[in-house]
């Protein structure tokens, strides 16, 4: 499915996001949403979202009694909104009430496009939008997912799941992992990469890595990735293959892939693929016009092979990526 941008924004006017938040929400996950959509970013030059909170209720009570959310708008904030968050919280068990649920359900009809964080998805699959499309959630409620929803296609063990105008992350951290995506989409590689340096957090994780890392700390000796990983990014234009990364960290290729999957929940290949898909963005983006320029210095060999995997990873051709996200009046 094509990754819209705007979702019904108009040209005037700020995408508008707003954050349902419900009795025993969740802290951590409306703090991401605020992080990633609601700051200024001076050092962008311009806003990138119209960031609004809304509840049921005028006061409401955050999980485990933390603290009590009040002074933000009703529910009807959600009304011409372009993403609605939707509510999540600890105890998945107890139904949403009503008046969310139809909040829900008129924003998307209404074309929004609805993101659940972590156990939102199950406030999504209770308003119903979520039949027979993908979605995940944290890996700890997974079986009792698929068995009070088994319409829905559930994708247990990855960081989050875009199924177009619907987002789903599987759990707290992938909260922010799903809200640079989203960035991502909206404003190109180069604007998610500001804001993951403002977040001083990684700027890309393929939504199809595990959740669970193994060991995200390394024993001792340490057998971190990290200097391999420098090395490759500063040489993503080479002929850099798994053999190439093994004999640079010194392992055989079968150590280093059991590496990647323990402590990046991902393969040499498919970060080594990421990583040079996101450096060809950012070089359309800065103006390079030619695609064989593009797919030499990003690594990627051909603008075919070039074209077949910046439409598998961001729904888009390079030339209409470059259309919303390049120099020039259009994007």
């Amino acid at each position: 499915m094509p990754h819209e941008s705007s979702q019904g924004a108009s040209a005037d006017r700020l995408h508008r996001v707003v954050v349902i938040v419900d009795a025993h929400s969740n802290p951590f996950e409306l703090g991401c949403a605020t992080e990633v959509f609601g700051l200024r970013r001076p050092e962008i030059g311009r806003e990138l979202y119209d960031f609004r909170l809304c509840s049921p209720e005028p006061d409401t009570l955050m999980r485990d009694g933390f603290f009590t959310l009040s002074g933000v708008a009703g529910l009807e904030a959600t009304e011409g909104a372009d993403t609605v968050i939707v509510p999540n919280r600890p105890d998945v068990d107890v139904p949403r009430r009503p008046a969310v649920l139809d909040a829900v359900r008129r924003a998307h009809a209404s074309g929004a496009r609805l993101v659940g964080f972590c156990s939102g998805a199950f406030t999504l699959a209770e308003a119903g939008v979520l039949d027979g499309r993908r979605a995940t959630a944290h890996w700890q409620w997974a079986d009792s997912f698929r068995e009070r929803f088994p319409a829905v296609t559930l994708e247990e063990d990855v960081l989050f799941v875009d199924d177009g105008d619907i987002l789903t992350a599987a759990g707290s951290a992938a909260a922010l992992d799903l809200g640079l995506h989203i960035v991502r989409r909206d404003h190109g590689a180069e604007i998610a990469n500001a804001v993951s340096r403002r977040l001083v957090f990684a700027a890309h994780r393929d939504g199809g890595q595990r959740q669970f890392i193994e060991r995200p700390v390394p024993d001792f000796p340490d057998e971190s990735l990290a200097p391999v990983l420098a090395w490759a990014q500063a040489r993503l234009d080479e002929p850099l293959t798994v053999a190439t990364l093994a004999a640079r960290a010194s392992v055989s290729p079968a150590t280093l892939h059991r590496r990647f999957r323990v402590q990046l929940g991902t393969t040499p290949l498919a970060w080594l693929t990421g990583e040079r898909i996101a450096l060809a963005c950012r070089l359309i983006e800065r103006g390079e016009a030619r695609l064989d320029a593009v797919a030499r210095g990003s690594g990627l060999g051909t603008a075919a092979h070039l074209r077949a995997l910046m439409r598998r990873e961001t729904g888009l051709a390079p030339s209409e990526y470059r259309r919303r996200f390049g120099p020039g009046p259009g994007a």
